[in-house]
Formats: C-alpha cells, structure tokens, sequence
C-alpha cells in the first residue's frame, strides 16, 4: 500500500488547469513512497478526458462516465470503487468546490482522516501536510498518524505537468448511475456566473484604493481599453461594488494570468494568496511600504488616479 490516488477535476466537459497540478502532486508524492500514481475521472465524457489528462507520470487512469454536471454520490462511489481495487495509500482531491464537497463525505466512508487545504505534502514514513492558518499568517505542519489520508490540496501551490505520458485506462466497476441517491435534474445561473476569472490571461484589480463606488468606472475604462479582465479584492465585493465571481484571494478564486494588475490593493496575505502565482505582477500604490511590492516584478508608487489615466491614454483609450 503505497500508491497514489488523484481524483481529476473538470467543468463542462473539460480538464480544468488545477487536474495537471494535482498531477505533478501526486508525481512528488509517489516518489517518496515508491508507490505508483492513479488517475480518476468522473463524469462527462471520462475517455477523451483521460486522453487530455494522459500525463508523463500517471500510471493508470480509472474512468466512469456519466453526466457532465457534478454529482456528488457519483463521485464519491466511484472513488470508494477504485480504493477497494487498487488500494492506494492517500487519495488527493483538488480544495475546489467540488473536492471540498466530496472529499470529506470520501474520508468518512472510509474511515480515513483528511487534511485540507494543503500548500506542501512530504513522506518519510507518515505524511506530512503543511497549511496557512490565521488568514494565511502562520505556516503549520500537520503529521498524521494514520497510514491512510484523504488530502486536499490547493494546487496553485504546484507547477502543472505537461510532458504526455501513456497511462492504462481502466473504466470502473461501479453501480449503475440509476442506484445513486441523487441525479441532478437541472443546471441554474443565479447570475453571478458570467465569467470565470480563474481562466483569464489578462487580469486588472481594484481595492479599497478606489476610494468610492462611482471611481470604478476609471478601472472599467482601463480594463477595457486593454481587453483585461475586471477583478477585485475582498473590500470590493464586501461593499457590493462588484460581484463575488470578480473577488480574488483565499475566499474568492485564484487566479495565474499572464498579467495582474493591482490597483489600490495593499497586498493582504489573504488577497496574495489568490494571485502570487501570475506571471507578471504590476502595482499601484501610494503607500511605498505596501505589501504588494514584495511580490510586484513591476510597482509604480503613485496616485491611481492619476496613474490609471495616463495608461489608458498610453494605451489608446480615453479617461472617462
């Protein structure tokens, strides 16, 4: 017993980014236990997932496939399935909606203890999980004492894997889909949905810099001049100037874009934590000492809104 379990994550039928990066977790993991690494994907058109998902590494991929919406009693027979065949030692699911919705109900059925929200994992006879604790001021080691672990991980924290690979692909054994307890009959958009940020390339973001609600539109001109995506940070949407779906950082969605700019954002550990991983990190601020610039490859210490207007005249567009 000493293999690896990941369980993919995907939406409308596709591999979301976060799949690769469980990989190259589970690749670091199965080297330190000398086990071999499982795939499982559930749901959706599970074959040509596992061909997009056929990743230098993995040694086998389970597939069961069913609906395209999520469906939380799917998931969690189809990971006890491929657990009773294979046996692995830990089971790594991504700490995304969906994970964080199975994965415990996964670890109960087991009667494994899970670890959540997992920045680093390591093996040296007993896993140890590290996680941020009190808003992502404190780094904690948790050791478990069980051979056995459900862990989820938050996978900005790992480069993706995309060398290919040639796993075996396996359907799984499992009940019929009509057996489960639940089936989802209908998808509805409350109408928060109307982008998803996590896949944007190009991403500009407001804070509490902006001082007032009618100021937004000098940002909304910017990032319309540029073909950015509108984003913010956690003030911003508290006060009901942008949607949720807009709010980055460790309550809202983490983003990798090729280009983050940070517009009156302190740089709150909890905001960090959501967009540390871009590419190219820009920074406006007036405070020289704000937080933001310890990880800005860019940082313009200045008044946005004297800022924001030269650039959008820089870039062609005209200052509201």
């Amino acid at each position: 017993m000493s293999d690896v379990l990941a369980v993919a994550d995907h939406r409308e039928g596709e591999p979301r980014d976060g799949s690769y990066r469980l990989i190259t977790a589970g690749r670091e993991l199965v080297a330190e236990t000398g086990g071999t690494l499982h795939l499982v994907v559930v749901g959706g058109d599970a074959d040509r997932l596992a061909e997009d998902l056929a990743r230098a590494g993995v040694d086998r991929i389970h597939t069961l496939r069913h609906e395209q919406a999520f469906n939380h009693d799917l998931y969690v027979e189809a990971i006890e399935a491929v657990v009773a065949d294979v046996e692995p030692q830990f089971v790594l699911a991504p700490n995304s909606v969906n994970g964080m919705d199975y994965a415990p109900a996964v670890a109960t059925a087991l009667d494994w203890p899970i670890v959540t929200d997992a920045i680093d994992i390591a093996y040296d006879g007993s896993l140890t999980a590290t996680r941020e604790m009190y808003g992502s001021k404190v780094q904690t080691d948790v050791r478990v004492s069980e051979p056995v672990a459900v862990v989820t991980i938050r996978d900005s924290e790992w480069e993706p894997t995309e060398d290919a690979g040639d796993p075996t692909i396996t359907p799984i054994e499992t009940a019929e889909a009509e057996s489960l307890g639940s089936r989802v009959l209908d998808i509805e958009d409350t109408g928060a949905g109307d982008l998803d940020i996590a896949e944007a390339e190009f991403i500009v973001s407001v804070g509490r810099g902006i001082e007032e609600e009618e100021n937004l539109e000098l940002i909304e001109r910017l990032a319309e001049t540029t073909g950015a995506t509108l984003a913010a940070s956690r003030p911003i949407v508290d006060n009901g100037w942008l949607p949720s779906n807009r709010q980055v950082g460790q309550s809202g969605k983490t983003v990798e874009p090729d280009v983050y700019i940070a517009i009156g954002i302190s740089g709150a550990v909890q905001h960090l934590a959501g967009m540390k991983q871009a590419d190219t990190i820009i920074a406006i601020n007036t405070d020289p000492d704000a937080p933001i610039f310890e990880v800005a490859d860019y940082g313009i210490n200045g008044d946005l809104f004297d800022v924001v207007p030269a650039l959008i005249e820089e870039f062609g567009g005209t200052p509201p």
